[in-house]
């Protein structure tokens, strides 16, 4: 086995937390390549501390090596200083089960969870010393691979990725795996196009970008995408994990030695949310709603923790207020897990009628902080993105919080939504101030209020995906006006940097013309991008400039008609739907 661990054992005391290199914890898998026909390295392109706290990466992680015939070791970004070292040492990036070169690897498989890591992805490949190019690539080059949410808008990333795995990853990688063994001996002298042509037409829910040719209008604007071979799909269908109680959960999950972001249990609930919310892209792509069921759940928490040790479970899904059996849910994992001092977390939830009625729920939580997503001020703003809330029950579940224990409450707004106005700014101002009065109200002081804000960026798949997104002097006006507004010191405002949304927003609404701007963003350095001591958002205009691309034309309202870059790409829910929904958002009446 070709390991550089000798080589890497001379570095790790010139960078910081070197723990997060050198693998070997707990539940870790690791096996002989030599005796392995597929091996895969999941590449998550961000830190080892964010992307060891991502469900996804496990849930693959465990089902590669439950087969005998795969197998599937970690990679991660390594943040400044390690790279920086690698480099100079010309050490290439490795993996952490056998300090592998990735570059050895049959394939490498990017978990792209949002728009800022791409440029991770282009600086790992490089630091693994695979070309850069799908068409630059030999035929000793692993299959670069990708799949998550960024899969479906993938344009962007149509010059560096081979194949992308749309919709629910579980089920694919295993028909993923069965078809590259079939290749192999059925017929080993396929070249690498002809390999990855037989794996999309073998197994629906792939797209190749090689085999699309996308042509565009004198206005820049996309006039057609289409197949290149007549045996390619038109559009690619969304994969779909059909029963949650079925599918394959981590119990088994490593066990970090650094610090994560999430160090603990995290247990889906349920995938897909019921509420339709028209800003959200998730809710599309992780569409139709599917539960696990309260024994299954409470099987796959006993087992984890005796796998694990951790002191936290997290009950994850878009929405878990929405989860039908929370209560019952709740009640017996308490009863499990009290005496064993393992505390319960519930992510943002849902504002109705039951939350507030739910004490019982809120008593078993941690109470590290209650967090809530009104999104909007105004009722009337909350109507149009389908967030139809009241501000009563908003006010209600605030003061049972504070009743229950709670001193601190979080919330998430955006600014830029479609139809938004000052009012509804000043809306957020007053309902901030009330919260934190509710505090006083109860245990006689003000209550403490951590608010993010974030500009809003209309998403592909989504009933405001033709919407056009504010520039950057309008959202920095807006939140100037709610800094204003918020005199509160018990109210905290934090604000999403309007130059990275910006960039968020091109890459999200982005076609593959971005790719040479991604190229030159790499060469220039670009790196880390959603870091705030790394982002250097002069060199982006700087790329785009030079590259001759106009961010205002992707942030641009889209026309009905028009072709959209992610057009070919199934999300779910179809564009009929969408534009019906669209028009229900534009006819809401203010409310008075």
């Amino acid at each position: 086995m070709d390991t550089l661990w000798p080589a890497l054992e001379k570095i790790l005391l010139q960078v910081q937390n070197p723990s997060q290199y050198i693998g070997g914890e707990w539940n870790t898998v690791v096996k002989d390549h030599s005796q392995i026909p597929v091996k895969i390295a999941l590449a998550f392109p961000d830190t080892y501390h964010i992307g060891m706290s991502h469900l996804g990466l496990q849930i693959l992680y465990g089902i590669v090596n439950a087969r005998e015939d795969a197998l599937a070791e970690r990679v991660f970004a390594p943040w400044l200083d390690m790279e920086s070292v690698m480099r100079r040492e010309g050490i290439p990036l490795f993996s952490l089960e056998t300090h592998t070169p990735v570059k050895n690897f049959d394939v490498v498989g990017f978990s792209v969870q949002q728009e800022l890591c791409y440029t991770n992805i282009l600086n790992m490949l490089s630091l693994a010393g695979i070309p850069l190019l799908s068409e630059k690539r030999g035929e000793t080059d692993p299959l670069i691979i990708a799949g998550g949410p960024g899969a479906f808008a993938p344009e962007p990333l149509a010059d560096f990725i081979d194949l992308f795995i749309i919709g629910d990853g579980e089920e694919k990688i295993v028909s993923f795996i069965n078809e590259l063994q079939n290749i192999k001996k059925e017929t080993p002298g396929l070249n690498r196009k002809e390999i990855i042509k037989r794996l999309v037409t073998a197994i629906p829910g792939l797209y190749a970008p090689v085999f699309y040719h996308v042509s565009y209008h004198p206005d820049g604007a996309i006039s057609e995408i289409k197949p290149t071979e007549p045996d390619i799909p038109a559009s690619i269908p969304k994969a779909l994990v059909q029963e949650l109680d079925k599918a394959f959960y981590p119990v088994k999950p490593v066990v970090p030695f650094a610090e994560v972001v999430h160090n603990r249990i995290s247990l889906e609930i349920m995938r897909g949310c019921p509420h339709a919310c028209r800003f959200c892209e998730s809710g599309v792509i992780k569409s139709p709603i599917r539960y696990r069921s309260v024994a299954e759940l409470v099987r796959l928490a006993e087992e984890s923790y005796r796998n694990t040790g951790y002191d936290e479970i997290s009950l994850l899904s878009l929405s878990s207020g929405d989860y039908p059996w929370l209560d019952e849910l709740m009640l017996r994992l308490n009863a499990r897990f009290k005496m064993k001092k393992v505390g319960l977390s519930l992510p943002s939830l849902r504002i109705d009628e039951r939350l507030k009625n739910l004490p019982g729920v809120l008593n078993a939580v941690r109470k590290s902080g209650l967090t809530l997503a009104p999104e909007a001020g105004r009722a009337f703003l909350r109507k149009i993105i389908n967030k139809d809330i009241e501000d009563e029950n908003l006010f209600a579940s605030v003061r049972s919080a504070y009743q229950q224990g709670w001193r601190l409450i979080k919330l998430y707004f955006m600014l830029g939504l479609p139809r938004e106005t000052d009012e509804d700014i000043e809306a957020i101002a007053q309902m901030l101030q009330k919260i934190s009065f509710l505090g006083k109200e109860i245990t006689g002081h003000p209550g403490n209020v951590n608010v993010t804000i974030s500009p809003f960026v209309p998403k592909p798949h989504t009933p405001f995906q033709w919407a056009a997104m504010d520039s950057i002097e309008m959202i920095k006006s807006k939140q100037s006006l709610l800094r204003r507004l918020v005199k509160s010191r018990q109210v905290r405002l934090k604000f999403h940097q309007p130059e990275r949304s910006m960039l968020e927003g091109v890459f999200a609404r982005g076609d593959r013309r971005l790719g040479r701007a991604l190229l030159a963003a790499h060469q220039a350095g670009c790196k880390f991008d959603s870091w705030d001591e790394v982002f250097d958002f002069n060199k982006w205009l700087k790329v785009f400039k030079e590259c001759g691309i106009d961010p205002a034309f992707y942030l641009r309202a889209r026309d009905v008609n028009e072709i959209l870059p992610w057009d070919h790409i199934g999300g779910g829910i179809s564009k009929e739907n969408l534009l019906k929904d669209r028009a229900e958002a534009l006819a809401v009446e203010i409310i008075v």
